[in-house]
C-alpha cells in the first residue's frame, strides 16, 4: 500500500472517521514535496492499516487546500477521529510524522 493521492470530491469521505490519518499538501512542481513523498510511502508501508495517508494537490484541489489553511507546501495535517489535530509545515524528519502516529493511531 502507497500514498493515495484524493482530491477535493473524495476528501471528506477519505479522512478516516476513526484512528489516524495524515494528508500531505503539495503540488507536483514542489522539491520539498518530492523529497517527502517517499518518506510518506515507507511510513504507510510500515505502518500498514493503522494509519491512511493521503496526498492533496494544492493545484488541482485548491478548495481543501484553502479550507485547512495551507499557505506552504509541503504541509502535512494530522486527522484523528476526522478532525484536525496536528500541522507540520515544511518538511520534517521522519521521526516527526512516526510520532505522530504513535500519538494517534
Amino acid at each position: 500500500m502507497s500514498v493515495r493521492k484524493i482530491d477535493g470530491q473524495s476528501f471528506h469521505q477519505a479522512v478516516r472517521a476513526s484512528g489516524a490519518t495524515l494528508v500531505e499538501f503539495g503540488a507536483k512542481w514542489c522539491p520539498p514535496c518530492k523529497v517527502l513523498l517517499p518518506i510518506l510511502d515507507e511510513l504507510q508501508q510500515e505502518e500498514g492499516e493503522r494509519v491512511s495517508i493521503l496526498q492533496v494537490d494544492c493545484d488541482e484541489s485548491p478548495e481543501i487546500a484553502s479550507e485547512f489553511g495551507v499557505m506552504s507546501m509541503p504541509t502535512v495535517i494530522v486527522f484523528h477521529n476526522g478532525e484536525p489535530v496536528d500541522k507540520y509545515i515544511g518538511l520534517r524528519p521522519k521521526d516527526v510524522y512516526q510520532q505522530a502516529i504513535a500519538r494517534y493511531a
